[in-house]
């Protein structure tokens, strides 16, 4: 069965880029904001959430907060360009880990199978 992926991104291009590099492996699902991605969150019930820092109307750190408070074993890695201001805030929120843009596909893949794994 093919697991979910929820990729929150509020860069047009990079969420394409995203979900042209996902969706041959996973089920891909979107956001562009934080409060987009707790409402995706509780729809889908994805196994694993990408999600950016920086965005508008909700942050990645909020969001990540709010979805960890209703669903504690939400596995949501940050993806970010500002991992030195950022990262230690979205880790704290509850994230697993954080990716730095720019990225591979190769690391990418590699970082969400660590997590999906153990399922």
């Amino acid at each position: 069965m093919p697991k979910w992926v929820l990729i929150v991104e509020d860069d047009s291009a990079v969420l394409e880029v995203l979900e042209t590099m996902l969706s041959e492996r996973y089920k891909v699902i979107t956001a562009t904001n934080g409060k987009e991605a707790v409402n995706n969150y509780r729809m889908f019930k994805p196994d694993i959430v990408l999600m950016d820092i920086m965005m508008p109307v909700m942050d990645g750190i909020e969001a990540t907060k709010e979805i960890k408070s209703k669903y504690p074993n939400a596995k949501i890695i940050g993806v970010t360009a500002f991992a030195s201001q950022k990262g230690k805030e979205i880790l704290e929120a509850g994230a697993l880990e954080i990716i730095e843009k720019p990225f591979t596909k190769k690391k990418l893949i590699e970082t969400i199978e660590k997590y999906l794994m153990n399922e």
